[in-house]
């Protein structure tokens, strides 16, 4: 049974993971052959919707990660009916920032450099520079300066694990209970 793992493990490895980061760069040269502009080392992960209809009102900075079921809108048409025009509006996410799983980005914001959008958060207003926000909408919770610092202490304090315990290292059943084990307070750290 080891060995199927092991072999189910180096395909999934050797070519499950290169189509799927080749996938990944075909959507990122669609959207930016429509005009999203996009910085260097963008990480654009499963699901994500980036506008399709208005992606050259969009620009991503270097050094991004947008989270899986992400969602960035450029355009509004809930004033359509009403007033038949749709409501469309600039997206500037800056360097350096994280947005977490499931969120919205909304037409018109601003999301500054260093900064992290916490998973699920609804992002109506403009996010400065070096913070982290979270929520719905989302609201400035800390600097990340002070979200670090207790990020660091956090880890001090927790168990930590190399590449061998992440799936494209083998991680084998084994290590994934000692994992669980070791995480008592149900946090632990990763490579």
């Amino acid at each position: 049974m080891n060995l199927i793992r092991s072999l189910h493990q180096f395909v999934y490895n050797r070519y499950v993971r290169v189509d799927h980061a080749q996938e990944m760069q075909e959507r990122i040269d669609a959207l930016k052959a429509r005009g999203l502009i996009v910085g260097r080392n963008f990480n654009l992960q499963n699901g994500v919707e980036i506008d399709w209809s208005h992606t050259w009102h969009i620009i991503i900075g270097d050094d991004v990660t947008i989270a899986p079921r992400v969602i960035i809108l450029a355009h509004d048409t809930s004033t359509n009916q009403a007033l038949g025009y749709t409501r469309i509006g600039k997206v500037n996410i800056g360097d350096r920032v994280f947005i977490g799983a499931s969120s919205i980005i909304l037409p018109g914001v601003v999301i500054g450099n260093d900064v992290i959008i916490g998973a699920g958060s609804v992002v109506s207003r403009d996010v400065p520079d070096g913070v982290v926000a979270a929520g719905n909408p989302a609201k400035v919770i800390c600097s990340m300066s002070d979200w670090l610092t207790r990020k660091r202490h956090e880890m001090e304090q927790s168990p930590s694990f190399g590449e061998e315990y992440t799936t494209r290292g083998n991680i084998s059943d084994t290590m994934k209970a000692e994992m669980n084990e070791r995480m008592a307070a149900r946090i632990g750290y990763i490579i």
